[in-house]
């Protein structure tokens, strides 16, 4: 710093008069430079001031109002304006012209009171599917003398379709997983219906709002079941949560992975079954539950298959599928005590420690990737072995050894999630939750899964106003849950 000059200039080597020279022309054709540019800045900044003073007031979305709206298009086309067209359909159709296109008209009385004594409540029409055709019904209410009044049957409270549009609907869109689009398509060339996407979107979160209680009571049946398989995968909203009992099919869209999901559904002070699942760590704590063997046996099988000439691995491989089979064998053996099962899990046990302890012993670093994959199975095989949760199916014959039960059923969400077609919003997994999980319990329940064993089903439910998990529930003496897990897990903001 100290043969340089406070302007940067080095003087340390003596300049020339030319270079002094030529250093000044520079400098004044820099400045002369700049002074053009202030000049430039300051005519700019004079002409906007003035704009700003021009416009003082105004709102600029006024001012994008007044420069591209069909008013001002009119002005520049010479003062034309068009005429609004007029739509042939003004309005809603009023309930005369429904009556006059119905195909039928049916009297409605109530049960037990002669029709004589009965006074015209209310007339209104519903579509119907009736031997494979779409008709339109009217209904001509009619009130008892005390104020008895009869319900229509197979129709929601102020719809116009019945009850099997609904449940043909939400089979083809959340089961069959078909667009929208399809759908109406199909109702019309099958039925002859004309469904717009705005009405089958209506329709869906109609039926789902009736169904929130049928899907409570869903969930605590769930908690008290015996066996729960429970699985999870990516989602385009957190994650969907399939939860399996002989009872009943849950199927979560749009949750989170994570303790307190699982704790919604299967609080540990609760539920006192087997929790079938694999080792995920949001699974663990449960005082009974069994690990997928078919998830251990795969990382056995990968090994194997990226060092086919390793000698451990395939003897590895060999030892843990003839554990597995010889499991399996024990667990169909329905003559077998409680007190020999417990006999043969401990052998069990033995026989798997012997498979991996001299591994397990050696506490050599691994030097490869595959090889630090074949430690740490060893390490989750003797952990779930000293937690008890590998032969948890031996000991209890209604448990079994996999968790593919629920991975097949979360397969179809996974496919959804890799073409784009799941839900975007928390309001659309709501509602497919509650649709889903309810018509995949039924498949469970009745003895057919067919559209007419359903609405046999879904009828009744509207008839007693108690579904068979309601019925399920009380058999059980088992309360209705206090709070609505459906509101904790997905709360209805904006659900209409």
């Amino acid at each position: 710093m100290d043969g340089e000059s406070p302007t940067g200039i080095d003087h340390s080597e003596e300049l020339s008069v030319g270079q002094l020279a030529e250093t000044v022309r520079e400098l004044r054709q820099l400045v002369a430079a700049l002074q053009q540019t202030i000049a430039e800045l300051q005519v700019e900044n004079a002409r906007l001031k003035q704009q700003l003073s021009d416009r003082d007031g105004q709102h600029p979305t006024q001012r994008l109002e007044e420069e591209y709206s069909l008013e001002a298009e009119d002005k520049r086309a010479g003062g034309k304006r068009r005429k609004n067209q007029k739509s042939p359909r003004r309005g809603r159709r009023t309930t005369e012209e429904k009556l006059g296109q119905a195909h039928r008209h049916e009297d409605v009385f109530p049960e037990d009171v002669p029709p004589d004594d009965c006074t015209l409540h209310l007339s209104r029409v519903v579509w119907r599917i009736e031997n494979g055709q779409t008709v339109l019904v009217a209904y001509h209410v009619y009130r008892g003398p005390a104020g008895e009044m009869p319900t229509i049957s197979g129709a929601l409270g102020r719809s116009e379709y019945g009850i099997e549009i609904y449940v043909a609907l939400t089979f083809m869109v959340t089961i069959m997983r078909l667009s929208m689009d399809k759908v109406c398509e199909q109702f019309g060339f099958f039925w002859g219906l004309k469904l717009a996407k705005s009405q089958a979107d209506a329709l869906l979160n109609r039926l789902s709002r009736e169904w929130e209680p049928e899907f409570d009571a869903l969930c605590t049946l769930l908690a008290n079941s015996a066996v729960v398989h429970a699985d999870e995968t990516g989602w385009s909203i957190n994650s969907v949560w399939a939860f399996l009992s002989e009872q009943v099919r849950i199927i979560l869209f749009g949750v989170h992975k994570d303790g307190a999901t699982l704790a919604t559904l299967l609080p540990k002070d609760l539920f006192g079954g087997v929790l079938v699942s694999d080792d995920a760590a949001v699974y663990r704590g449960f005082t009974l539950a069994q690990k997928c063997w078919a998830h251990l046996l795969r990382k056995a099988i990968k090994l194997t298959l990226l060092q086919p000439d390793n000698l451990e691995y395939r003897t590895f491989l060999t030892g843990l599928l003839e554990l597995y089979r010889k499991a399996c064998q024990v667990k169909r053996d329905r003559r077998l005590k409680p007190s020999t099962r417990e006999q043969k899990a401990l052998s069990l046990d033995n026989d798997l420690w012997a498979l991996c302890g001299s591994r397990y012993k050696d506490q050599t670093p691994p030097a490869t990737d595959a090889e630090r994959d074949f430690v740490n199975l060893i390490n989750e095989l003797l952990r779930l072995m000293e937690a008890q949760e590998l032969f948890t199916f031996v000991l209890h014959p209604a448990v079994p050894g996999t968790n593919n039960e629920s991975e097949r059923t979360l397969r179809d969400a996974a496919n959804d999630r890799k073409t784009g077609r799941t839900s975007k919003t928390i309001r659309g997994a709501r509602r497919r939750t509650v649709l889903t999980s309810v018509l995949e319990s039924l498949r469970l329940s009745l003895p057919t899964f067919t559209l007419t064993h359903v609405l046999e089903e879904v009828t009744t439910w509207l008839t007693t106003g108690r579904s068979r998990f309601r019925k399920l529930l009380e058999s059980q003496n088992l309360p209705p849950p206090e709070c609505s897990p459906l509101d904790a897990l997905l709360p209805a903001i904006g659900v209409p």
